[in-house]
C-alpha cells in the first residue's frame, strides 16, 4: 500500500487527537507493523494514515472502545470519504487498511467480531503504467555510457544502477538495499529483500553483470570510506547510495532519449515485466522475479502487452 496524497487532504482527522483507548491502540498497530510484518516506513505511515482516520470517525460515531467498530461504522467512514471526492482508488486502498486491521484486533482479542471480513469495496480503476521500448532501454543505457565517457566512478555506478534495474525489475528501494554478498556473480543472480523483508532470488544478464564487475573492481573502491559498509551501491561521499539519487538519475538520463515518456525507477520495473512477458516468460514466473504477492498485481502486464498488440494488429491488418 503506498501513501496517497489525497490521505493527508482528510478533513483535520489526521491531527485530531483521538480519544483513549484509540491513541494506544495505535501506538500498539504501528509496533505491530514496524516489529512483527516488518514493513517499510512509508508504508507503516500509509497504513497508519488511515486507521487514524477511521478511529477519529468511529470516536466521532460514539464507537470509543474496538469493540465497538461494526460493520456499520466502516461503512460510515468509507461513505463520508466518497462525498468528500476521494478517488474509487483511494476508497479501495482505505477499505483494505481497514480489513487488515479489523483482522488484527480480532487475533490479538481486543474485538470478537471481524467487521471488516464483509466489507467491499469500490473496484479501483487500473491504470496502465507507460513503460519504455526495448530500443529506448538501449538508447537510456547508451545515454548513461556515453555521460560516464570521463571514467568517473559515479559514472560507473550509474551504469551498473540502470544496468541492474532493468535487468532484475527490483524496485529502488530494494536496489539501494544491496549489500556486496548479495550478489552472485557466478551464477549471476542477486538476493533481493521485499516488503516484509521477504527475500527473493532474481537472475540477471551479461550487460548487466559486467557492468557490476566493472563498477565493484574500478569505481566503487574510490568512493570507499570507513561509513560505506557493505553496501553495494555508494553515493559521491561514500555513504549508501540513496534513492533520491537514483530516480534524479533516471530522469535526467531519460531525458537524453528523444521521444522517451519521463519514468521513474518504477517505470523500468514495469518495462522489465511487459518486455518479459512479450518475450514469452509465463506470468507466474514474472510474478515471483518481481515480488508480487498476488498474480493479480502482475496481470495489469498483460493489458499493457495486449494493447500493444491491439495496435500493432489495427496498423498492420488490411482488414483491422
Amino acid at each position: 500500500m503506498s501513501a496517497d496524497p489525497e490521505a493527508d487532504a482528510e478533513g483535520g482527522s489526521a491531527e485530531a487527537e483521538l480519544p483513549e483507548p484509540y491513541a494506544a491502540l495505535l501506538g500498539d498497530y504501528e509496533r505491530h507493523l514496524s516489529a512483527e510484518r516488518g514493513l517499510s516506513d512509508h508504508t507503516v505511515r500509509a497504513y497508519l494514515g488511515d486507521i487514524r482516520s477511521l478511529l477519529d470517525h468511529a470516536g466521532r460515531m460514539g464507537r470509543t472502545e474496538p469493540e465497538a467498530i461494526d460493520l456499520r461504522t466502516l461503512r460510515s467512514w468509507l461513505a463520508k470519504q466518497q462525498t468528500t471526492g476521494h478517488s474509487r482508488t483511494t476508497l479501495a486502498r482505505r477499505a483494505t487498511a481497514a480489513r487488515v486491521f479489523c483482522g488484527w484486533l480480532v487475533r490479538t482479542g481486543r474485538a470478537q467480531v471481524d467487521a471488516g471480513a464483509a466489507l467491499g469495496s469500490p473496484k479501483a480503476h487500473r491504470t496502465l503504467p507507460p513503460v519504455l521500448r526495448p530500443d529506448e532501454v538501449e538508447s537510456l543505457i547508451a545515454a548513461a555510457i556515453a555521460a560516464a565517457e570521463d571514467g568517473t566512478p559515479v559514472g560507473m555506478r550509474d551504469i551498473a544502477v540502470l544496468e541492474m534495474l532493468y535487468a532484475t525489475g527490483a524496485r529502488v528501494g530494494e536496489l539501494v538495499g544491496l549489500d556486496l554478498d548479495d550478489v552472485d556473480y557466478e551464477r549471476r543472480v542477486v538476493r533481493v529483500f521485499g516488503k516484509g523483508r521477504k527475500e527473493r532470488m532474481v537472475p540477471f544478464g551479461g550487460p548487466a553483470a559486467r557492468a557490476l564487475d566493472r563498477w565493484v573492481v574500478r569505481g566503487r573502491p574510490q568512493l570507499l570510506t570507513e561509513s560505506s559498509g557493505p553496501a553495494l551501491f555508494l553515493g559521491a561521499r561514500g555513504g549508501r547510495l540513496d534513492q533520491r539519487a537514483v530516480r534524479t538519475l533516471v530522469h535526467r538520463r531519460l531525458a537524453d532519449v528523444p521521444g522517451a515518456p519521463d519514468l521513474g525507477p518504477h517505470g523500468l520495473r514495469h518495462s522489465t515485466a511487459t518486455h518479459l512477458l512479450e518475450g514469452g516468460a509465463d506470468l507466474r514466473s514474472v510474478q515471483e522475479l518481481l515480488g508480487h504477492a498476488s498474480l493479480a498485481t502482475t496481470q495489469i502486464y498483460t493489458h499493457v502487452s495486449s494493447d500493444r498488440l491491439r495496435k500493432a494488429y489495427r496498423q498492420a491488418h488490411p482488414r483491422a
